[in-house]
């Protein structure tokens, strides 16, 4: 996969949520007569989230009901929740999901500025 888009209402203020949490930073930037696209990455993976900024637009988006989330893999849950919390973010509790007795995941949801739903997760076998 190359990238995943989300509409966001305040350029900066993204740009600022993502490069705090993880380390995402502009790759580039394309200007249109009325709207931009800014895709970000970081060191780890070639994937990149392309924020959309539409210049007109005044009202936060609507995300359906068919939007669910983005998933971020980090290698130490714990701190990036307390820099979240620490940084105002109010990152949701840390959970842990088992089937049956085997731990698949750790993991905490935080909404960035937009609203959306971001998945942080823990990497282990199953989430690299």
């Amino acid at each position: 996969m190359l990238h995943s888009m989300i509409r966001v209402l305040d350029l900066d203020n993204s740009i600022q949520f993502y490069h705090d949490l993880f380390e995402l930073t502009v790759k580039r930037q394309i200007e249109f007569e009325q709207f931009s696209l800014t895709y970000l990455s970081n060191y780890n993976c070639d994937f990149e989230l392309e924020l959309t900024y539409n210049f007109a637009q005044q009202a936060p988006y609507e995300h359906g009901n068919g939007y669910g989330h983005l998933a971020f893999g980090v290698d130490d849950l714990n701190a990036i929740w307390e820099k979240a919390n620490k940084l105002g973010y109010s990152p949701m509790d840390i959970k842990e999901f088992y089937n049956r007795e085997q731990l698949v995941a750790k993991f905490f949801f935080i909404r960035d500025p937009d609203g959306y739903q971001i998945e942080v997760i823990e990497r282990n076998n199953t989430f690299q």
